[in-house]
């Protein structure tokens, strides 16, 4: 297989989807700007080189793509609220802008991407319009992180337009790893304190495998897919929730007894993504 790039791979999610592909048999390049010693340990366990970058810089942009036929793009500040609004807007979309760009100029095959949940309208302080909430609840950014998502997917599709590349954007719900984990029953008692996102949540295992669906999905353009858990991560029915704490939205359809409020119809649909991974297979509720 041709050569993957994946930046930000030295981070929560980026080492996750790092040993997917290498274990699925794709030669991958590491590239992120924190490269520590530990970082190159990891990268050498894996076989897999690992390039220190600033994507923030075009130029570096370039050439940490010139080798490599596609990309998956991960490097971003990771949420809202962790460096000043403004840094985050300016950062993110410097990095987004730059990789698509150098992925156009080097004529790559595919770019995916790490878009959001947030661009859907996260926290939901005003509650949703309708629920599960689908792509078409976009755009509603309420941050500069939302914004710098969204602005990064008005630049995919442009860039792709231009070029021919197919982008595809996943937006990622709230990152867990199985350590995580632990931490879910101290949700359960309150509703209202994870309600910023309707429950929702997403095994880094199930972004990884997102990731390599979107490599070979057979889409075209620029398009974009809700990336969660099959189910919420709290312990009560999903229709409870939403009539405890947002009484005035309606579902749209049937809702299973624990399905994710965050829908993952399309992404099944054109990728083919299944969410194999709960918080469920490891604690005891």
């Amino acid at each position: 297989m041709s050569t993957v790039a994946v930046t930000g791979a030295t981070g929560k999610t980026g080492r996750v989807v790092v040993a997917e592909l290498v274990e699925q048999g794709y030669e991958v390049l590491a590239v992120d700007i924190a490269v520590a010693p530990a970082d190159r340990a990891w990268a050498k366990g894996l076989g897999v080189p690992l390039l220190r970058a600033d994507l923030t810089d075009y130029g570096q942009a370039v050439d940490a793509l010139s080798e490599v036929r596609s990309v998956v793009h991960l490097a971003n500040i990771p949420a809202p609220g962790l460096l000043p609004a403004a840094h985050t807007l300016t950062t993110n979309t410097a990095m987004n802008s730059n990789v698509f760009l150098a992925a156009a100029q080097n004529k790559l095959d595919r770019v995916v991407w790490a878009s959001s949940e947030t661009t859907l309208g996260l926290p939901f302080d005003v509650p949703p319009r309708y629920a599960p909430v689908d792509e078409d609840h976009y755009p509603y950014p309420t941050s500069t992180y939302a914004l710098s998502k969204v602005l990064g997917e008005t630049a995919a599709e442009q860039v792709s337009g231009w070029s021919g590349i197919p982008f595809v954007a996943l937006r990622l719900s709230n990152v867990h790893l199985v350590e995580d984990y632990t931490l879910v029953p101290g949700y359960w008692s309150d509703p209202h304190a994870r309600k910023w996102n309707l429950w929702g949540y997403v095994d880094a295992r199930d972004v990884a495998q997102a990731c390599r669906l979107g490599l070979n999905a057979a889409v075209a353009g620029s398009s974009s897919y809700v990336i969660a858990a099959a189910d919420t991560i709290m312990d009560r029915p999903s229709v409870e929730l939403l009539a405890e704490v947002f009484p005035d939205v309606r579902p749209v359809r049937e809702i299973g007894t624990y399905e994710t409020l965050l829908s993952v119809r399309r992404a099944r649909e054109v990728l083919g993504y299944e969410p194999r991974h709960s918080w469920r297979d490891h604690v005891n509720n």
